[in-house]
C-alpha cells in the first residue's frame, strides 16, 4: 500500500518540477539555434538569471506574441468601420433614390423636408469619418493611391463624394431658405379663384394662413382637417403645392381628397419659367442621383471587374 502511494507522490513531484528542468526551458531556443543553456543563462545548467543574449531573445519573443494581437485588433476595427460605412451608404443612397425616383424632386421644391435633410447631413459626416479610417487601412503609400487601379478608383469615389457634400451644403444653406421664402409670400385670393403655383405656395397653412393644395387641376382647402395640422399631412405632404403626383402613392384613393371643400382651380402654368434657384435645385438633385449610380458602378468595378 505504501509503495503505490510513494510512486504516486514521486510522479506528482516530477510533473510539478518539469517546467524548471533545462530541457523544457531551452526547447524553443535550442530548436532555433542549436545552442546550449549557457548561451542564455548565467548558470551553465540553465534557469535563473539571463545573460544579455537571453534577455534579447526573451524580448523578441514578447514582441512576436504581441504582433498577432495588434493585427487582430486592427482587423476588428476595420471590419466594424466597413460595416458602418456600408450601412450608412445604404441608408443615404436609399433616401436619395426614393426621393428622386418615387417622390420626384418637385416634392421638395416648396422647402427642404427636415427629415431628409437630417438623414443626408448625418450620413455625409459618418461616411466621411469611416471612409477616412478605411483609406488609412487600405492605402499604404501615395504611389499606391496614384498608380494602382484601386487607388485611382478610390480617388474618383472621394471626388464624387466631395461634389455631393459641397452641393448639399449649397442647397441647404443657400437654396433651401429661398424655397422656404417662396412659401411665406402673402398674396390675396384673386378674383375667379384661380391660382398659379407661385400664388398657391402662399396658402401653406402656417401662421394662420389657409392650407390649400392642388390635385388634378383643382384646389382644395384642408385648413379644417386635423390631418393637415400646420399645413403638413403625415409629416410629408405640404399645403401650397400641387400634390397630384404625390397623392397617387397615397394609401387612400381620390375619394378622400374630394371630400374636402373645393375652392378654385389651378392656372395653366406650362409656359412659366421657374426661378433660377429652383432650376439650380433640380439640376443638383439629378446630379446627385447620377453620382449615386457612378459610385455604385465604382463599387462594382472593385468587386467584379
Amino acid at each position: 500500500m505504501k509503495r503505490p502511494l510513494l510512486s504516486l507522490l514521486f510522479l506528482l513531484f516530477i510533473s510539478l518540477a518539469a517546467p524548471a528542468l533545462p530541457a523544457s526551458a531551452t526547447e524553443i531556443y535550442a530548436q532555433q539555434t542549436g545552442k546550449s543553456c549557457d548561451a542564455c543563462h548565467v548558470d551553465p545548467a540553465g534557469g535563473g538569471e539571463l545573460t544579455a543574449a537571453g534577455k534579447e531573445f526573451a524580448a523578441s519573443r514578447a514582441v512576436k506574441s504581441e504582433a498577432p494581437r495588434v493585427a487582430t485588433a486592427g482587423k476588428v476595427v476595420r471590419f466594424l468601420t466597413g460595416y458602418l460605412h456600408m450601412l450608412i451608404a445604404i441608408l443615404w443612397f436609399g433616401t436619395i433614390l426614393y426621393v428622386h425616383l418615387v417622390l420626384k424632386p418637385a416634392y421638395a421644391a416648396g422647402g427642404l423636408p427636415r427629415g431628409e435633410v437630417k438623414v443626408g447631413v448625418l450620413s455625409m459626416v459618418v461616411m466621411g469619418i469611416t471612409g477616412a479610417i478605411l483609406t488609412h487601412f487600405r492605402v499604404t503609400s501615395l504611389d499606391m493611391l496614384l498608380h494602382t487601379r484601386f487607388g485611382v478608383l478610390l480617388l474618383i469615389k472621394i471626388s464624387l463624394y466631395l461634389v455631393m457634400v459641397f452641393s448639399a451644403a449649397y442647397v441647404v444653406l443657400v437654396i433651401g431658405p429661398k424655397l422656404k421664402g417662396k412659401r411665406r409670400e402673402p398674396v390675396a385670393l384673386p378674383a375667379g379663384k384661380e391660382l398659379t403655383l407661385d400664388e398657391l405656395a402662399s396658402f401653406d397653412g402656417k401662421e394662420g394662413r389657409p392650407a390649400y393644395f392642388a390635385y388634378e387641376g383643382h384646389l382644395y382647402d384642408a385648413s379644417a382637417s386635423r390631418l393637415w395640422k400646420g399645413g403638413v399631412h403625415m409629416g410629408r405632404h405640404h399645403a401650397g403645392e400641387d400634390l397630384s403626383e404625390a397623392l397617387k402613392l397615397a394609401p387612400h384613393g381620390s375619394d378622400k381628397v374630394l371630400l374636402m371643400p373645393e375652392v378654385g382651380t389651378l392656372a395653366d402654368v406650362t409656359q412659366r419659367k421657374a426661378p433660377l434657384h429652383e432650376r439650380v435645385f433640380f439640376f443638383m438633385a439629378y446630379m446627385n442621383l447620377t453620382i449615386v449610380f457612378l459610385i455604385v458602378l465604382i463599387l462594382s468595378l472593385w468587386r467584379w471587374a
